[in-house]
C-alpha cells in the first residue's frame, strides 16, 4: 500500500489530539488542545490544528476515534457522557467538507483494537480482543481479520455484562464487569469497603506497596477480570487478549489472580491458544487508535 498519510482525531472530554502518521505508525506531528463545552467551538480548533500538522503533505483519509454512543456508519456523535453537548454532530461530514479528506469515526475501544492490530502487540493474528479497562470497560473485536462492530455498532461492550449483585453501581447496574474491571469501579469499590475516596491510580501504588485495604480491591478487581477474560476465551476463541491503561501498567498487580480463574473457567483448548498480554502502545495509544481507523477505512475501500 506504500506509506499513505493520515489524520487522526482522538476526541476525548478533557482533551483533543489531532496527529498527522504515515500508514507504518509512525507519528509525524501532532497539535493538542483542552476540549470546551461547545462542539462547534472544538470543530473549528480541529480543522486549524488538522491544517497546521499537514501542512503541504498529500493526505489520504482522516480516522476519529471517540467515547461512544455514535453512529459509525453515519458519522455521528451521540451524547457520549463525557461529551455530552454533542448531540446528533455530523462530524465526518463537517470534518470532510472542511478539510477536504475522507473521515471515518469508531468508538474508542474500537480504534484502540485497529492501532493494536496494525502496529501493537496484535500483529499478525487473525482473532484479538482489546480491552479497554480505563475510565470504562469495553471490548474492540478483530474476528477472521477485520474489525467487527455487530449489528448497529455496539458490539464489544462487556463491561455491560452482570457480574455480580453487590458491586458498584456502574454502566447503568449494581455489579457490571465495569463495575470491578475499570478506573471508575476500582474507585468506587473502594470507597464502599473502605468509605474513604481514592483513584484508581491512588489504589494500585499503596498495592503495589503492599497496603492490605489496596490488595483487597485489586484482588477483587483481578478475579472479575479472570472471569471476564475467561468468558471472551470461550465465547470467541481469540489468539490475543490486549488490555490498555490499568493493566497496562499494572500487570504484576492482576496477573496471578486473573490467571488462576481463567485456568478454572475456561475451556482448556481455548486457554492453551490464548495469550493475555498488555497494550505495547502505551502512551501513543489513543493518537494510534485514531490513525488506526483511519488506515483500516483506506485499507479496505481504497
Amino acid at each position: 500500500m506504500g506509506k499513505e498519510l493520515f489524520l487522526g482525531i482522538d476526541i476525548g472530554g478533557t482533551k483533543t489530539s489531532v496527529s498527522l502518521g504515515s500508514s507504518d505508525g509512525v507519528i509525524l506531528a501532532k497539535n493538542m488542545f483542552a476540549t470546551s463545552n461547545d462542539p462547534q467551538e472544538v470543530i473549528e480548533e480541529i480543522c486549524i490544528a488538522s491544517i497546521q500538522v499537514m501542512k503541504a503533505n498529500k493526505v489520504s483519509a482522516g480516522g476519529i476515534s471517540c467515547g461512544g454512543p455514535l453512529d459509525a456508519e453515519q458519522g455521528l456523535i451521540l451524547s457520549p457522557p463525557n461529551l455530552p453537548s454533542w448531540d446528533k454532530i455530523p462530524i465526518c461530514s463537517i470534518l470532510s467538507s472542511r478539510l477536504g479528506i475522507p473521515f471515518f469515526l469508531e468508538n474508542d475501544a474500537n480504534a484502540c483494537a485497529l492501532a493494536e492490530w496494525y502496529w501493537g502487540n496484535g500483529r499478525g493474528t487473525q482473532n484479538m480482543v482489546f480491552l479497554t479497562f480505563g475510565t470504562g470497560f469495553g471490548a474492540g473485536l478483530i474476528l477472521n481479520g477485520r474489525l467487527y462492530r455487530g449489528t448497529n455498532g455496539q458490539a464489544g461492550e462487556i463491561g455491560h455484562i452482570r457480574s455480580d449483585e453487590s458491586g458498584p453501581f456502574c454502566y447503568g447496574k449494581n455489579g457490571s464487569f465495569e463495575s470491578f474491571c475499570s478506573g471508575t469501579g476500582i474507585s468506587l469499590l473502594f470507597e464502599q469497603n473502605f468509605r474513604t475516596a481514592k483513584t484508581a491510580k491512588e489504589i494500585c501504588a499503596l498495592a503495589d506497596s503492599g497496603d492490605v485495604f489496596a490488595l483487597t480491591v485489586v484482588r477483587e478487581s483481578a478475579s472479575h477480570l479472570g472471569l471476564a477474560l475467561s468468558l471472551l476465551i470461550d465465547l470467541l476463541n481469540p489468539e490475543k487478549i490486549i488490555i490498555g491503561s490499568i493493566y497496562q501498567r499494572n500487570e504484576k498487580l492482576f496477573n496471578s489472580i486473573a490467571n488462576t480463574i481463567i485456568d478454572n473457567e475456561a475451556l482448556e483448548l481455548n486457554r492453551q491458544c490464548c495469550k493475555i498480554v498488555p497494550s505495547a502502545l502505551a502512551e501513543q495509544l489513543g493518537d494510534l487508535a485514531a490513525l488506526g481507523i483511519a488506515k483500516d477505512h483506506w485499507r479496505t475501500h481504497a
